[in-house]
């Protein structure tokens, strides 16, 4: 019997010391597979649809004497209805733009750590590091409409009298890009910093501006935007949510050129866009701007290379 016990015992042991053994192999197993600690993330998504977007003003316009009657309007992005548009049903399809892919194919790569930070950078923050594939972005026709009823059944309020047209719809392309979030503390200065190049640039082509009163518009073939002299684009953006709103400093010291190619007065033409530098029949011909340069106030008394854009409600 204390033959057996003895046994017991040294079996336990040598099994206990066996599965610690095997543990710390699976723990450093699992560390050389990961690389190293945080979340890593890969969308593997190729498309989104959105039917209908509605943004309502729930007060309207106050002010009488501009035509105002505080009656709820919302700005309306749905499909145009067109047979051949790309957003016959829908108002804005987000795919990938298939010249400009991440190595992983994926629409986006995200890398997810968290970090004690210091008290002189406010603390702890959670960092979202993110690559982007080019994006082919197509938005359907943009109106205004008086807002449905708040009271409607479900959580659809949608909108539909008064309806006027604004914008025909237009297409963005965009390379790929890189973004880095922060939240919680951010030592990076902004919630949101896109410091990277944009390949190939940003291309923005059919937009129309509708004048609804007039009944024509003002056709804009195609907008090409690079660095001078390039044929990437430099993004240097700080996006911040403070007390008041959004803010969104473009703190870049590139300058740009913008080419807008095959530009309508009255209606858009008929004949297909050509290349550019050739005017497609109805097209006015084409504007080159080269260089341009923006300035802001960065502090009471001097200027800064870039801009700031601020957004809040009222």
């Amino acid at each position: 019997m204390k033959k057996f016990t003895k046994l017991a015992l040294v079996s336990s042991i040598a099994f206990s010391a066996n599965a610690m053994a095997m543990q710390a192999m699976d723990d450093a197993a699992l560390s050389s597979t990961t690389g190293q600690d945080g979340i890593n993330i890969g969308i593997g998504i190729s498309k989104i649809e959105i039917e209908k977007l509605l943004i309502h003003d729930n007060d309207g316009l106050t002010d009488t004497s501009l035509g105002g009657t505080s009656t709820a309007g919302a700005i309306v992005i749905k499909g145009t209805g067109v047979d051949g548009s790309p957003n016959k049903t829908h108002g804005i399809v987000i795919a990938a733009n298939t010249a400009s892919l991440l190595d992983s194919h994926n629409l986006a790569d995200l890398q997810i750590d968290s970090d004690a930070g210091t008290t002189a950078k406010g603390g702890a923050f959670i960092n979202i590091a993110a690559q982007v594939s080019g994006l082919d972005i197509k938005i359907g026709e943009i109106g205004v409409a008086k807002s449905g009823d708040t009271t409607a059944t479900g959580i659809r309020r949608g909108a539909a009298d008064n309806y006027n047209k604004i914008l025909t719809g237009l297409n963005v392309k965009t390379g790929k890009m890189e973004a880095n979030v922060q939240l919680g503390a951010t030592p990076q200065g902004a919630m949101i910093n896109l410091s990277t190049t944009m390949q190939g640039g940003l291309e923005i082509s059919d937009l129309g501006i509708v004048d609804s009163s007039g009944g024509g518009q003002i056709w804009l073939g195609k907008i090409q935007v690079a660095d001078a002299n390039g044929s990437d684009l430099a993004i240097s953006n700080k996006i911040s949510v403070t007390p008041t709103g959004l803010s969104i400093l473009n703190d870049s010291a590139n300058a740009t050129d913008i080419y807008v190619q095959a530009i309508a007065l009255g209606a858009k033409p008929t004949a297909a866009l050509g290349a550019r530098g050739t005017a497609t029949a109805g097209s006015i011909g084409d504007v080159e701007v080269q260089g341009l340069q923006t300035y802001y106030m960065d502090t009471a008394t001097t200027m800064a290379k870039g801009s700031v854009i601020t957004i809040s409600g009222r």
